[in-house]
């Protein structure tokens, strides 16, 4: 049970359940093969079958942590940065992406867009959820929209949000993990009969990197 200080904190966004914190190579979407420090902040009620980080879902599990001394671990090392998660969008973002910014550095989020959009971003990576679809804040400010095709019914949901999210958005399609041998012809086929989308790929498991 956190003190009423804390809890107050983190209710502010100055204090945030930080799961774990670290520099790679960007491994998804648009921006693949860029290095970027990670913040990937607990927290999520999404709930997806397939997460590879459900460990990250209950958010009294990762300490909060104040985000001056997470924006300093931050400018350490890289240029740009990538929020994740969890879902970091079920907390204000409002005071670490200032923080950051603060420090010169450009600032992504990944999100479900499952909560309204808090915080200033340079780079809005929304991947929705069938169980819990995003908000409209999100739609309309993203500026990439990355569906993970599980199943063939994936394809009509992307094209379902793709009519939702706003018209400047870039499109990917990506396999998830485990159904990749199966799901990556039938992209490769979509996308060239469909080439406003592009394909991404989890680039960084394949070259065993965090």
């Amino acid at each position: 049970m956190l003190s009423r200080e804390i809890q107050l904190e983190v209710n502010r966004g100055t204090m945030l359940p930080l799961m774990e914190e670290f520099y790679t190579i960007q491994g998804e979407g648009y921006h693949t093969g860029t290095a970027a420090y990670f913040i990937r902040i607990g927290g999520c009620d999404v709930g997806c079958h397939w997460c590879d980080v459900k460990e990250s879902w209950n958010a009294e599990l990762h300490p909060p942590t104040a985000i001056d001394l997470i924006v300093n671990n931050a400018s350490k090392y890289s240029e740009t940065v990538v929020v994740t998660g969890g879902e970091p969008l079920m907390w204000d973002m409002s005071a670490l992406t200032k923080s950051l910014k603060s420090k010169n550095l450009k600032v992504h989020i990944e999100t479900s867009g499952a909560y309204p959009l808090s915080g200033i971003w340079d780079w809005i990576c929304l991947s929705p959820k069938k169980n819990k679809l995003p908000t409209e804040t999100v739609y309309d400010n993203a500026h990439e929209l990355k569906v993970i095709i599980f199943n063939k019914h994936d394809f009509i949901f992307a094209e379902e949000q793709a009519e939702k999210v706003n018209n400047n958005a870039i499109l990917f399609l990506q396999p998830e993990w485990s159904k990749k041998e199966e799901m990556t012809p039938l992209i490769v086929e979509y996308v060239m009969k469909n080439p406003k989308w592009r394909i991404s790929l989890q680039t960084h498991k394949y070259l065993n990197i965090p």
